[in-house]
């Protein structure tokens, strides 16, 4: 399995209700890209104050790798980064195997 987690800082005029559209729009890829088992996400929680300015973070789970692989290029992603790009200010991507 592969791990695509991210975490995003939003621009400051994003609105709740905009940042709830953005990762409604991330979670409908699940079931219709092959091999995209999972997607949560959530808000930054934490006293610890490591969060750099990311205010939400996501995690994808793939099958495999060539899964995640056939995911970047993918029509459906590439509407969605249309979509969530726009409204963000800053984003880290990093994939691991599990």
């Amino acid at each position: 399995m592969v791990r695509h987690f991210g975490v995003f800082k939003f621009k400051e005029n994003t609105s709740t209700n905009q940042i709830d559209e953005c990762f409604s729009v991330m979670k409908n890829m699940v079931g219709k890209i092959d091999g995209l088992l999972d997607m949560e996400h959530g808000s930054y929680d934490s006293d610890e104050g490591l969060d750099g300015g990311f205010t939400h973070g996501f995690i994808m789970t793939f099958d495999t790798l060539a899964s995640r692989d056939a995911y970047l290029p993918h029509p459906i992603h590439e509407d969605v980064k249309a979509a969530v790009v726009p409204h963000l200010e800053d984003i880290i991507v990093f994939d691991f195997k599990v």
